[in-house]
């Protein structure tokens, strides 16, 4: 079985130690919009037993299509898109840099403003029928979906959890604000 870590990420932005994890072979969602403006600059924690763990930065930029690794960050994921799902929550999208690799999908849940838990959505999250009905393993890998209302199945699944493992985001100020003046 595929193994990943959500090692801290805006879309599962790291890959990270989470066993059964769901994928497609591409990417599903084609609703994305620039919900979090035209740039995004990151600090990424990947959290274990309740702590938060090698931070690191990355920059990324929509492109009119999805949001693109702009700088920072040594993690695989080269871009994501960002589907608003419910509860206020949104569904994160990784488009992989090459042909034939797997897109994954997370939960973004935000806490405070500016700061988000990402959790990867899980296969062992839902229920015997939904994993027999909507999963396929080719070649003993995670989880392959292949349509919207299996993603979002899995993803409801996911949400009804209370998990305190995955990644934490910081949202940063981009640079374009301009700074506010001290008074004295």
């Amino acid at each position: 079985m595929k193994s990943f870590m959500l090692r801290a990420g805006f879309a599962a932005l790291f890959a990270l130690s989470l066993a059964a994890c769901v994928d497609s072979a591409a990417p599903i969602l084609s609703d994305s919009q620039p919900v979090f403006g035209p740039k995004l600059k990151l600090q990424l924690y990947s959290l274990r037993k309740g702590y938060a763990h090698e931070p690191e930065p990355a920059t990324y930029s929509w492109n009119g299509a999805l949001y693109a690794k702009a700088g920072g960050g040594t993690h695989d994921v080269a871009a994501f898109t960002v589907h608003p799902f419910e509860n206020g929550d949104y569904i994160i999208q990784s488009v992989p840099p090459k042909p034939g690799q797997s897109t994954e999908f997370a939960l973004l849940h935000k806490l405070a403003g500016g700061v988000y838990l990402v959790i990867a959505v899980d296969e062992a999250d839902a229920d015997e029928a939904t994993r027999t009905a909507s999963c396929k393993h080719p070649g003993g890998a995670a989880c392959r979906i292949e349509t919207r209302e299996q993603l979002l199945a899995f993803a409801r699944a996911t949400a009804a959890r209370q998990k305190d493992e995955g990644g934490l985001v910081i949202r940063l100020p981009d640079g374009a604000e301009k700074p506010a003046k001290r008074r004295r």
